[in-house]
């Protein structure tokens, strides 16, 4: 069996597309519904993210696309490592008004250009497959929880 390269998780969160964009991208906000223990970003393309979790522990990410209001994307790699060819993967938000809401589209990919053993990139991509069901929820109770 294929090991897919990509995770697509999509949501319709009731807020408008400025409000959706600060709680993807302000550290303050990604801290609170993504890395629970916090978050650093220089919000433009090249510059550094920290993401800390309580379990997990803390990853150095880079901000590879910023479009305000549209899309932004941040390549993260495996925990434990520094992000090099073989070892990480992108992650995009893609943001569309949709009415008084916002469409958000989350794609992670690169899983099969991961320079690990089949059995970990499967793993990997199960992990994270059900980590994104849960951080989009996440997503939308922070949402509904403030006001950015």
């Amino acid at each position: 069996m294929q090991i897919p390269d990509q995770i697509e998780r999509e949501v319709l969160i009731d807020a408008p597309i400025e409000r959706v964009w600060a709680l993807i991208t302000e550290a303050e906000h990604v801290g609170a519904w993504f890395s629970e223990a916090g978050a650093e970003s220089d919000l433009r393309s090249g510059g550094a993210m920290r993401l800390s979790w309580e379990e997990h522990g803390s990853i150095e990410a880079r901000v590879e696309r910023v479009e305000p209001e549209r899309l932004f994307a941040f390549r993260w790699p495996l925990f434990g490592e520094t992000i090099a060819q073989g070892n990480s993967t992108l992650v995009e938000f893609s943001l569309a008004p949709e009415g008084e809401a916002t469409r958000v589209k989350v794609v992670e990919s690169g899983f099969a250009e991961l320079a690990i053993p089949e059995d970990q990139q499967r793993r990997h991509v199960e992990e994270n497959t059900e980590g994104w069901k849960g951080e989009v929820g996440h997503l939308v109770e922070h949402a509904e929880r403030v006001t950015a």
